[in-house]
């Protein structure tokens, strides 16, 4: 138990550190090669870290600087861009948060078993316990990596050194980026000469979205916190972990009309993770929990009938995590919304992400330059007039290059909430591609990392002239970011001769969303379909995500499929069938889905996730159509949840889609 360790004297901290400095390590962690710099100066100059220290401290996306510090397995050096990504990890036993995660079986396994082969980790301490606290956190990741049968340790550096005495520039960083804060009770009790103020963990926001107030509660004890109890009404419940799940103890103390309840850990146990399961987290709770250490004090005089008095506080604390990316610029790590290593995986992931996407860009292609960090905002958005290579069929080959950033360098200045934009492009003002949507993205939640590359080749039609203009908005009620937009025309490099020859010379409108209700197929018409002379191939394209949440949580969180029948046989099926699901949209991190923001970008949604590009659907319909330009073809659209129209009895939600019928020749 963590709360109970000693702490070491200041000789045995300083022999530790000063037999460290002189052993080596057991192993050498793995070196990566990092490629050369990209040819094109556009994204030299979108991906290069700053070298120019900030007047204002340091900042995301400056390099980070050279050091060494001494470990329990020897001397850490690290090298900019020589060893990959860099997590740095400061501990402290004050935080419950980090107690939790560091005690969580779940936790320690998650990074042991997930933690991208490109990463290390340096584990520091913030408090005077450093030593010990390097030989627990070492000894608590050992033992699951041994039973998991992993070999991590190579990669995990437990440094003895506290970091007030490091002496480079990480504590600096640590106090300067602070964001995380020490979550408190205080306890007050008539006789006391002092309060007494112990470490608390609330319980999941996502769960329970009560926090506490500026005020001061009367504690009452309810046992086990199993059954009501009428004696806690319009208190602050203080109940023992264990008997029941910490629903019931909460559904009970909430049904006894409590202002809220404190869960102490038995002894010996560590404060622990507040959460639902299953068909509980449907259950509404309007009150406030956290979890703490049984205190022996307030044990007492509660048990004496002693009046105890108890009121929350947050204390400002160092940040807890910073990154390194594979190029050796500051990261920050975004908000851990539960005690989990998983989020230090997912940040990971999305560093090799980003290098792999600077590879990508690497690759020769004729850059067409739109937006260069420029403000989006208001019903305009962002506008710009561009010239387009002569020779466009040169080129077989689209993509969108696009990143969003924030006003300012660190993410407190990023936009709240979750909004689409999208990117209209107008070549010919009297022609029929006029705003027509080019693109899709999904913004992060106050995370100003975000950059995507998006293959919309099909849509090569809609550049019917050498000089076009395109529109990048989001909801102009949001606010704003900054946005950098390239065009990307390149030629593929197929082997299939058949493919290289077939160009999109043409694409037909097909359906647009609507309203999600239960009038939202009789609005979609059946489309007669004549595919011209000299087309080859005819593919149906289409970007679609569902948003709002009526009483089926449609069309966010709930699995809707949607069908398009060519000729009244072939059904081609597109469904959203990870919404709603806890990690949905963890599992596209690899894809660039931005880790680590604020609210529930966790879930998995109806087409689309926080902070990530919306796919185009493709699927070749060639063989579903009569392709000669004398034979009709019928193609209707319709969908549905869970299997039949929308229905939902208050508060619709919606279905944002472009489709087309794309043809090749």
């Amino acid at each position: 138990m963590r709360s109970l360790r000693s702490k070491p004297s200041l000789l045995w901290l300083l022999a530790v550190v000063l037999t460290a400095r002189v052993r080596e390590g057991a192993a050498k962690p793995k070196l990566i090669e990092y490629g050369s710099a990209c040819d094109s100066r556009d994204n030299e100059l979108s991906l290069r870290p700053s070298t120019t220290p900030s007047p204002d401290g340091p900042q995301p996306g400056d390099l980070a600087a050279a050091f060494s510090v001494p470990t329990l397995d020897g001397e850490f050096s690290y090298q900019p861009g020589a060893r990959g990504p860099l997590i740095v990890h400061a501990f402290s036993n004050k935080s419950a948060f980090l107690e939790c995660m560091w005690s969580s079986e779940s936790s320690l396994i998650s990074l042991v078993e997930e933690l991208p082969n490109s990463t290390q980790v340096l584990f520091l301490s913030l408090d005077d316990s450093a030593v010990s606290d390097a030989l627990w956190m070492r000894e608590q990741l050992q033992r699951v990596a041994v039973l998991r049968n992993k070999e991590v340790l190579s990669r995990l550096h437990f440094s003895p050194v506290p970091v007030f005495a490091l002496g480079n520039w990480i504590p600096n960083v640590l106090y300067y980026w602070r964001g995380n804060v020490f979550s408190q009770v205080v306890f007050k009790s008539e006789g006391w000469k002092m309060p007494i103020i112990i470490k608390r963990l609330n319980a999941r926001y996502d769960w329970l979205a009560k926090r506490p107030e500026p005020t001061s509660y009367q504690l009452v004890g309810a046992g086990d916190g199993c059954e009501p109890s009428p004696s806690v009404a319009g208190a602050l419940a203080w109940v023992s972990e264990g008997n029941c799940s910490f629903f019931t103890k909460v559904q009970s103390m909430a049904q006894s009309n409590a202002s809220g309840v404190l869960v102490y850990a038995l002894p010996g146990h560590p404060i622990q993770d507040m959460n639902c399961v299953g068909d509980d987290c449907n259950v509404t709770l309007s009150i406030l929990a956290a979890m703490v250490h049984l205190e022996p004090s307030v044990a007492q005089a509660l048990e004496r009938g002693q009046p105890v008095f108890a009121s929350f506080q947050i204390t400002p604390a160092p940040n807890f995590f910073i990154g390194i990316d594979h190029q050796g610029a500051l990261a920050e790590m975004g908000l851990f919304i539960y005690p989990s290593f998983s989020f230090v995986n997912w940040q990971a992931q999305w560093f090799d992400f980003y290098a792999d996407l600077q590879t990508k860009l690497q690759s020769p292609a004729k850059v067409v330059s739109v937006f260069d960090k420029v403000q989006m905002h208001g019903e305009k958005g962002a506008v710009a007039t561009v010239d387009l290579p002569i020779a466009l069929s040169d080129f077989d080959t689209l993509q969108l290059d696009a990143s969003l950033s924030c006003p300012g360098r660190r993410d407190s200045s990023c936009a709240h909430w979750d909004h689409t934009v999208q990117l209209f492009v107008c070549c010919d003002p009297l022609g029929p591609y006029c705003n027509t949507e080019l693109g899709r993205w999904i913004t992060a939640f106050r995370r100003g990392t975000g950059r995507w590359l998006t293959d919309v080749s099909p849509l090569m039609p809609l550049l019917d002239s050498s000089r076009c203009t395109l529109t990048m908005k989001t909801p102009p009620w949001a606010m704003p970011w900054m946005v950098s937009l390239n065009l990307r025309f390149s030629l593929s490099n197929r082997t299939d001769s058949e493919a290289e020859t077939l160009r999109p010379f043409t694409v037909m409108p097909l359906y647009d969303g609507g309203t999600f209700d239960k009038k939202y197929n009789k609005r979609h018409q059946p489309t007669k379909v004549s595919v011209p002379s000299s087309a080859r191939k005819v593919e149906l394209y289409a970007v679609i995500t569902a948003h709002g949440y009526d009483d089926n949580h449609c069309g966010e969180y709930c699995v809707t499929s949607h069908h398009f029948l060519i000729n009244g046989v072939f059904n081609n099926t597109l469904t959203f069938d990870s919404a709603g699901t806890p990690l949905g949209c963890t599992l596209r991190v690899k894809e660039g889905a931005v880790p680590n923001e604020h609210g529930t970008w966790l879930y998995g949604r109806g087409g689309w996730c926080d902070g990530l590009q919306v796919d185009p659907w493709r699927t070749d319909v060639t063989e579903q159509l009569n392709m000669s330009q004398f034979e009709s073809n019928t193609v209707v659209y319709v969908g549905l949840f869970q299997g039949k129209d929308p229905n939902p009895s208050k508060e619709p939600g919606y279905i944002i889609m472009s489709s087309f019928l794309v043809f090749y020749k």
